[in-house]
């Protein structure tokens, strides 16, 4: 008998064994069990009256009605085309390309197992090309005889091959209503741990549950133990139904609980109370503001005010639209911190947008903000900005404002976080876009803070995210949402220009941008990459350079040197158009973005270094080339740079992808709405979620199985309310062994050492 604690190699043996743990790290009998089936072959229930999905991987079973060979066109060999009747409403078309070969065995009359994926050759007709097949014996008095030799190709002929033994093949499993098909290497097939899973099924003994019996009623779970088989070898539907069930809320309970663990111990640090004052530089600020406040803005500004108030550190997620106003509600926030006597750090991703920050809060505060100068107010506070490309004189001269507290306003990229960068006495963090920093980085400057005190900490995005993501990867921050833009902004107007079927409508794009430009309005041309030669930065190709997969296979993309260099000599080559990337020295992106503030640039051909922050209200017109290899959120963020003064905006989306690919129906989505979480889902859908918590959350992808963090709301927030309602009796979950192991093994050790620093 076996135990989920048990190790492979004594279960399975030692070949077995080595070859799990090398192409997917498992080395346990857990770690099998956990290794869930990617899909499950069945006998035509996936076909319906509905058209199934392009790129669908589908498995029928049927009969052969119908064969026909053909000679190949425009080669030499044969096609096969086959009719399967799997009960359907329709016959199934499959087609296999060396038709000599498998004539002989795929032929009318037999039954067959196939599994492929689904490609349309008409709107209307689609078929299956060149499957894996299994040709499957007739069945006698609803019997299936073992049989001497296996006929089939590809995975599924290595799947009967695995049900070899003494007797034979015994045929009778690809009877079953559902096979398993598991998430495979090329050196460990799909069959390989389905023989691994069977024999560790067999011997496994009756498992442990961490959840009690009244907890699993009221949550109508079934147990583990049961769970854990029938995602194997379910029997129903219904089975695979019950195991998802349950090992989806383990999965969710899990991550729960390490969230609401470290919540607990966030409550449990001290902070400095920042309270509000009535005759303060906050109130001063207030006062001076030009416009109006948005209700949301207001609101979100009251509940931050409350925080700081409290004698625990604030930890809030500040999301906003594209230009709904995040910096004004987070610089009321600093202020408030500074009028207490302590020091705020704000965080960029980028020197360029550290520095777009610099100034904007410089201009935003006047006098307040220029403590020490002539002209200052008598309750001014010094903001001072800290990056890596500063010289040797401005950087001791910030850090010195920093250390003595002289400055309130500490303004920088990751350099704030270096072991030489002191604080007085840092009240709190405001860290933009979250998703551009590491758990360490902040916790590195976090740690800043003196006196066993944490900071206060504000985490701004403008990147939409849906609540269930927000609840299961920053579960313990309280969540604030900006929707409404300030009075007067227009909505972005975007529209896709497809350079492949109407090249003139790029020409019209660049005669756009010149039209807003001689109406006194500014513009941003966007790029994907540097250069051809991204090694040296030079904007031709190298010459002999073999070209890469990406661009074997994709279209070409153009890069921004060539673009800045086509557009300053043609289409704008009477305007100023000005360079912008990511390899330009610290002081030439500075001095181009003064220049584009100042009005002295006309056309900003750049990366996405202006992705975030960039705030530039005079420009009006934004051209993204080869915008098909950008994400959805990227775009989102992209277009927010323009529209954000008096004139409305426009985006062109500008690709060469083809017209009626997925690449085109999601720039049609962008170009569609300006709604950000309705995008946001949309390519969280796109990216898949282990993709999207991997990038926010380092090893969420491996824990996360079965949880759809976009559909199982109920499921998460069961969890969440269950996590904490554990915690808050039980920190460190001592009284409930079962439940911190699960969280271990549903979450490994590295994780949760990762998860406890956030």
């Amino acid at each position: 008998m076996a135990t989920l604690n048990d190790r492979l190699d004594h279960v399975l043996g030692v070949k077995a064994a080595d070859q799990l743990a090398e192409s997917f790290d498992m080395n346990t009998v857990e770690d099998l069990l956990r290794h869930y089936p990617l899909r499950y072959a069945t006998q035509g229930q996936p076909l319906s009256e509905e058209q199934p999905e392009e790129g669908q991987h589908i498995t029928v079973i049927g009969r052969v009605t119908k064969t026909d060979l053909r000679p190949m066109k425009n080669r030499r060999g044969s096609l096969l085309k086959v009719s399967l009747d799997s009960g359907g409403p329709r016959p199934v078309d499959i087609t296999f390309f060396n038709g000599d070969k498998v004539r002989h065995l795929v032929k009318e009359g037999v039954r067959a197992m196939m599994s492929g994926t689904v490609h349309y050759w008409r709107p209307d007709q689609w078929n299956l090309s060149h499957p894996d097949y299994l040709i499957l014996p007739n069945k006698v008095d609803g019997e299936v005889d073992k049989v001497t030799s296996v006929h089939g190709g590809g995975a599924l002929r290595g799947l009967a091959n695995s049900a070899k033994g003494a007797g034979g093949v015994d045929m009778s499993f690809f009877e079953r209503e559902f096979i398993p098909v598991y998430p495979a290497t090329a050196k460990v097939q799909s069959w390989d741990i389905l023989r691994c899973v069977r024999q560790v099924i067999d011997q496994l003994d009756p498992v442990d549950d961490p959840l009690p019996e009244s907890l699993r009623a009221e949550h109508a779970l079934t147990p583990v133990s049961d769970a854990l088989r029938l995602i194997h070898l379910p029997e129903r539907k219904s089975d695979i139904e019950e195991a998802r069930n349950r090992l989806r809320f383990d999965e969710a309970l899990a991550l729960q609980l390490v969230l609401a663990e470290r919540r607990h111990q966030t409550e449990g640090r001290r902070a400095e109370p920042c309270p509000p004052r009535t005759d303060g530089i906050a109130a001063a600020f207030d006062k001076r503001l030009p416009f109006e406040l948005t209700e949301g803005q207001r609101t979100v500004i009251d509940e931050i005010s409350a925080d700081l108030s409290r004698p625990h550190p604030m930890h809030r997620l500040l999301q906003g639209e594209v230009g709904s106003g995040k910096t004004i509600v987070a610089l009321h926030a600093m202020l408030q911190v500074v009028d207490s006597g302590r020091q705020c750090a704000l965080l960029a991703p980028t020197e360029v947008l550290a520095a777009q920050h610099y100034r904007s809060l410089k201009n935003m505060l006047g006098d307040l903000g220029s403590a020490g100068e002539l002209g200052a107010a008598d309750n001014a506070t010094k903001v001072v900005l800290v990056t890596g490309s500063m010289s040797a004189g401005q950087k001791k001269a910030a850090l010195l404002d920093a250390v003595t507290g002289e400055a309130g306003l500490v303004i920088g990229t990751h350099a704030l976080i270096q072991d030489n960068v002191d604080f007085f006495d840092l009240g709190m963090v405001v860290v933009d876009e979250q998703h551009r920093f590491g758990v360490e980085q902040r916790d590195a400057l976090r740690a800043k803070a003196k006196n066993g005190v944490s900071p206060h900490l504000l985490v701004m995005t403008a990147t939409p995210i849906p609540r269930t993501i927000a609840m299961t990867t920053l579960g313990d921050l309280e969540t604030s949402v900006l929707t409404q833009l300030p009075r007067g902004r227009s909505p972005i107007v975007s529209k896709v220009v497809p350079a492949k079927v109407k090249p003139s409508w790029v020409d019209r794009a660049w005669e756009r941008i010149h039209e807003e430009v001689q109406a006194g309005r500014q513009a941003y041309v966007v790029c994907s990459r540097i250069g051809d030669d991204e090694e040296n930065g030079k904007g031709s190709k190298a010459k002999g350079r073999k070209k890469s997969e990406e661009e074997k296979e994709g279209p070409t993309t153009h890069s921004v040197l060539d673009v800045y260099e086509m557009l300053r000599t043609g289409p704008l080559k009477d305007l100023r158009v000005g360079l912008l990337h990511g390899r330009l020295p610290g002081d030439e992106k500075d001095r181009v973005m003064r220049a584009l503030n100042d009005h002295e640039i006309d056309v900003l051909v750049s990366t996405t270094v202006v992705e975030v922050g960039v705030d530039v209200p005079n420009a009006t017109i934004m051209a993204i080339v080869d915008a098909d290899r950008f994400g959805v959120s990227q775009l989102h963020q992209l277009r927010g740079r323009v529209g954000r003064g008096k004139h409305p905006g426009l985006c062109l989306l500008i690709t060469e992808t083809n017209p009626v690919g997925t690449a085109m129906a999601r720039l049609e989505a962008v170009a569609a709405t300006n709604d950000g979480f309705e995008l946001a889902v949309l390519d969280l859908r796109q990216r898949r979620e282990g993709d999207v918590l991997g990038s926010a959350q380092s090893g969420t992808a491996r824990s996360l199985r079965l949880l759809s963090l976009l559909d199982d709301l109920e499921v998460i927030t069961a969890a969440q309310q269950l996590a904490r309602e554990v915690v808050e009796s039980d920190p460190g979950l001592k009284k409930h062994p079962g439940l911190a192991s699960m969280m271990r093994a549903a979450v490994d050790g590295e994780r949760l050492e990762y998860l406890a620093k956030s």
